[in-house]
């Protein structure tokens, strides 16, 4: 960087995305690098009933368990593994919460997140941002091809909207949604967009077929027409989560801040939706200053169905083809071979990947100087106080 007192990609950090051009990655991590202290982080929890379907997720190793899972997520990132919670972790195939990640990154970089909450079955027991009533509760499963009311999906994007609009700092955007991917499929996949094959989960093995058939029957009931605004899409086949960060999204953008989407194929879609409400001749500015952020371990991923490696990568691409712009991705460079831990190697063979900002969080730790050794002995260390703060229970 020429003088500079950082490096423009750390070791092991990923920068993708077709036509971005060097300078606009040095400009980038530049800026994020200059401003993480002042980043607004807004952490949105959502709920839906497509994350009761048998099978469709692991965010929770049963469909009741997945009830709970944003709440004790966003618990573990504010409090910590040691500090009394609420709610506790659900049980988990394989790995734990990338909450613990997230919040082992964000105590580095001394930032913690605005929580906003969106048809949970719970209240959460810490200060949070309530955007429609919570009597509400959860979005009905895609299958229904009416997920939402038209006036909850406008209601959420406002909300979002006149947040977004206020600010004057970067925007970090994350997300807890058990069965969000396949939301984030649908409402791709009604753009039109070639994701078949392409979307990713929190299971090792992804349950591709099955969230193809659910996908294809939630927009047959759905009847949209041929080209549907966003707002129609999140309705038919979405979730809460959708419309407060596409306004969130959008409003920010109309301030003029840096934006970090934490997540991958959620907020894909997310970026998606907005593309769609602006007009194309003003798409390509609209994304000069918007980041995907993620985790190593979702661009490395190559779906087992599918012929391609990389399949976030391919993703990521595609949207960028349908809307005829460039999107910048970075994926931090963390890998855990080296923990003690094994429900942390357990990212390494394909668990979890992603979720609650853990792949945001950790590449602005990994920018602002936090190396692997140092986050795999943080992490370590978290393990073993959630171990004993669950008297010893299997995580």
């Amino acid at each position: 960087m020429r003088g500079e007192s950082y490096a423009l990609l750390p070791s092991g950090v990923l920068a993708f995305g077709k036509g971005v051009r060097e300078q606009v990655i040095e400009e980038r991590v530049k800026n994020w690098y200059l401003n993480v202290s002042s980043t607004a982080f807004f952490l949105i929890l959502a709920g839906s009933q497509t994350a009761e379907i048998e099978g469709i997720s692991s965010a929770g190793s049963t469909p009741v368990s997945r009830r709970y899972t944003a709440v004790a997520d966003a618990e573990l990132l504010l409090r910590g593994p040691l500090l009394p919670k609420r709610w506790p972790l659900p049980p988990l195939p394989a790995g734990v919460s990338p909450a613990l990640i997230s919040y082992v990154a964000s105590r580095f970089l001394k930032i913690k997140p605005t929580v906003i909450s969106a048809g949970l079955l719970q209240s959460p027991p810490f200060s949070h941002i309530c955007l429609d009533s919570p009597q509400m509760g959860p979005a009905r499963c895609l299958t229904s091809g009416n997920a939402m009311d038209i006036s909850r999906v406008q209601l959420l994007f406002k909300g979002g909207f006149e947040i977004g609009k206020k600010l004057r700092q970067p925007l970090l955007i994350a997300e807890c949604v058990p069965g969000g991917t396949t939301t984030a499929f649908a409402v791709l996949s009604g753009l039109g967009i070639k994701v078949n094959g392409l979307i990713s989960g929190s299971s090792k093995n992804p349950p591709l077929e099955l969230k193809n058939k659910l996908v294809n029957q939630g927009l047959k009931a759905a009847k949209l027409d041929k080209n549907p605004s966003s707002v129609d899409l999140m309705a038919a086949v979405g979730d809460p989560f959708q419309p407060v960060a596409v306004g969130l999204l959008m409003g920010a953008s109309k301030s003029g801040q840096e934006i970090l989407l934490g997540g991958g194929c959620q907020m894909l879609a997310v970026l998606a939706l907005a593309l769609n409400q602006i007009e194309p001749e003003n798409r390509d500015e609209f994304v000069e200053k918007i980041v995907i952020g993620t985790t190593s371990w979702l661009v490395e991923e190559s779906i087992s169905c599918s012929k391609k490696r990389n399949s976030f990568i391919h993703l990521l691409n595609n949207v960028a083809n349908h809307f005829k712009i460039n999107i910048l991705g970075l994926a931090s460079g963390y890998r855990f071979n080296n923990s003690d831990q094994k429900v942390l190697r357990d990212y390494e063979i394909g668990y979890i990947k992603e979720g609650v900002g853990a792949g945001a969080l950790s590449l602005l730790a990994q920018i602002k100087g936090l190396t692997e050794k140092e986050m795999i002995k943080y992490c370590d260390k978290e393990v073993i106080n959630l171990l004993r703060s669950q008297d010893g229970k299997t995580i």
